[in-house]
């Protein structure tokens, strides 16, 4: 099994910028999308969507 920094795939946290502290978890492609991902997701703390950005 590989260890864990080298996985192609790694978990990642996505953080939301609404500054609720709300965050989802995901997964992503390093080879595909090696630079931070940002997504336009739901906040339930906030009640619309709001770009969410990776933390590391």
């Amino acid at each position: 099994m590989a260890k864990k920094s080298k996985d192609l795939r790694p978990i990642i946290k996505m953080r939301s910028t609404a500054g609720t502290g709300y965050t989802y978890v995901t997964r992503k492609n390093r080879r595909n999308c090696p630079d931070r991902l940002v997504l336009r997701k739901f906040d339930p703390m906030v009640g619309r969507h709001v770009e969410f950005k990776e933390a590391r």
